[in-house]
């Protein structure tokens, strides 16, 4: 619903994007690994041209109005092969995770984009080493862009109707979003790997946790030296937290 109703987030990726242009210059291509493109393997989108899949069912029909017609990276994806073993289909397509978020960092659609399919099996040290493997891609020009939720538990906003975003947060999310802030400001890798047994009401906050594990890919290529940066922190719904995080030595650079 943030494609209608941005909210803070929605304001926050507005602003976001000139921010990154600045700190670093536009991007030459955006890698972007959602909770919504998966795979036993990893797998490249590395069509020429993409346009916005309509992924779901049961929300606003306006949703499927909307367009978000960018162009491919197939050469990104040749890169990638280089890096870590990965198949690579000339298919393209952009899940509601990445769209939704790219409307607002690039509303006119303009930088290049490649999905990169993951296996939501894989734990949060494997996905962290993959992000690892990845990490000289930022140093080309690549934004590598993990999307989800903070928190994701969507029985509990459905239980809580879908009627008022601005809905106070439930203390389970607050908890959990304030564990993750904490030992991210610590770098305390060890914690944050083993978040489902360590963190506050982890399995409650992410009963399955497809829409956790792009963060690690994004943390991995940041590295384990710096502490990731939350740039944003916003709630909506009451259970579904919206927070931002930048990784590596120079993600400082994007606090406003």
């Amino acid at each position: 619903m943030i494609a209608l109703e941005p909210g803070d987030a929605g304001a926050f990726l507005l602003r976001l994007g000139p921010i990154i242009d600045a700190a670093f210059g536009r991007p030459k291509a955006i890698l972007a690994l959602s909770a919504h493109t998966l795979a036993r393997e990893p797998v490249a989108l590395a069509a020429a041209q993409h346009e916005a899949v309509y992924d779901f069912g049961n929300f606003d029909d306006r949703l499927f109005s909307i367009r978000y017609d960018a162009p491919g990276a197939p050469a990104l994806a040749e890169r990638i092969a280089s890096l870590v073993p990965v198949h690579r289909l000339a298919r393209g397509g952009l899940d509601h995770g990445i769209w939704t978020a790219l409307m607002y960092l690039y509303p006119q659609a303009d930088v290049p984009v490649l999905p990169l399919g993951w296996s939501p099996r894989e734990s949060p040290a494997a996905l962290f080493a993959l992000g690892q493997s990845l990490a000289p891609l930022a140093g080309e020009g690549v934004l590598i862009m993990g999307t989800g939720s903070i928190t994701h538990n969507l029985r509990r906003v459905f239980a809580n109707g879908m009627h008022d975003a601005g809905q106070p947060e439930i203390a389970e999310s607050k908890a959990f979003r304030a564990w993750m802030l904490e030992r991210s400001h610590a770098r305390d890798w060890d914690s944050l790997l083993n978040y489902r047994k360590l963190a506050p009401h982890a399995v409650d906050m992410h009963p399955s946790d497809e829409h956790l594990l792009p963060w690690y890919v994004a943390a991995g290529a940041g590295g384990r030296d710096a502490a990731p940066q939350r740039l944003h922190e916003s709630v909506t719904f009451g259970a579904l937290g919206m927070d931002t995080y930048a990784f590596g030595p120079d993600a400082q650079a994007l606090m406003t």
